[in-house]
């Protein structure tokens, strides 16, 4: 599942809200079908949220921690006498015979672009699965934290075409362009007037960003934005560097002024962005948290129609 796979934006975007009203409307939607939820990375959100929505829909829910079970192999032709114990061709085959669905979350190496924009895991998985693969995170994509982020954006907008500006902050880890990706994309496909706002060094995929207006100016760039989402990411020309820690580029109250402050959390508190905005009215990080089960809820809920 990624961005594109939603054929119907806003009306995905419309009935996540309807099932916020009314999360057991569907209790019986997916009575006797199961979702095993595969884990090669750490999760809070993802892992509670996506369990929750599978429960509201009346679904089972099976989570493997996977590097906990054994290192699966990718690679074809691989003679497997390091440290992989299955290759993901028995594993997924296998996994489909216990679950009605499979998601999946995976994140990057930051090491070698290529390969990460293969996206091995996830590939791997649709390829040998027989059943509907949803994308939990991978390599560099969360489609799931988007469609969460639009539902919020939709939620909370006081204009019909409100000034939504995307700002690279300062961390300590070289993290993935992921939640970045994804976040553009759906906003591409939404009524914003969206920009990007980051040090030089630190550009995107031009391919993701197209004509997207990108400022290397922050303060310039914030000025008079409905929302601020704040997110780190690694340099994609010079793959998963960290070019400059410019503690300037952290978000003030000051910079943020009357938009309201997104991120998807976790965040760095005084790193990222300072306490005096985390902890105001304009933070709205605890809504867009909770609306990661009515996003994930959405798409679980419009798969088991689809069976």
């Amino acid at each position: 599942m990624y961005i594109n796979d939603i054929s119907d934006l806003n009306a995905t975007i419309q009935e996540a809200i309807q099932l916020k009203k009314n999360p057991f409307q569907f209790a019986n939607l997916g009575k006797h079908k199961t979702i095993v939820l595969l884990f090669f990375n750490s999760s809070l959100r993802t892992r509670l949220s996506t369990e929750k929505a599978a429960k509201n829909l009346g679904m089972n829910v099976m989570i493997l921690n996977i590097n906990d079970a054994w290192n699966l192999e990718f690679e074809d032709g691989t003679i497997m006498s390091m440290s992989t114990s299955e290759h993901v061709k028995e594993a997924a085959q296998v996994i489909s015979q216990y679950a009605d669905m499979i998601a999946i979350r995976s994140f990057p190496t930051l090491k070698d672009k290529a390969k990460d924009e293969s996206e091995l895991v996830l590939k791997s998985f649709l390829k040998y699965s027989s059943v509907p693969i949803i994308n939990m995170e991978s390599a560099t994509a969360h489609p799931l934290q988007a469609l969460t982020d639009a539902i919020t954006i939709e939620e909370l907008k006081d204009k019909s075409r409100p000034k939504v500006v995307l700002s690279w902050a300062p961390h300590p880890k070289a993290l993935p362009q992921a939640v970045a990706n994804s976040f553009i994309k759906i906003m591409q496909f939404s009524d914003v007037d969206l920009s990007i706002t980051h040090p030089k060094g630190y550009e995107l995929n031009p391919e993701i960003v197209k004509h997207t207006p990108v400022h290397y100016n922050q303060e310039q760039a914030l000025k008079n934005a409905d929302f601020v989402y704040v997110k780190n990411w690694s340099s994609y020309t010079n793959y998963g560097q960290v070019l400059v820690e410019d503690k300037n580029w952290m978000l003030s109250k000051e910079k943020l002024g009357a938009a309201k402050f997104m991120h998807c959390l976790p965040v760095r508190r005084n790193v990222v962005v300072e306490d005096t905005v985390l902890d105001s009215d304009h933070s709205v990080v605890i809504e867009q948290a909770n609306n990661r089960t009515y996003a994930a809820q959405v798409v679980l809920k419009q798969l088991l129609e689809s069976m």
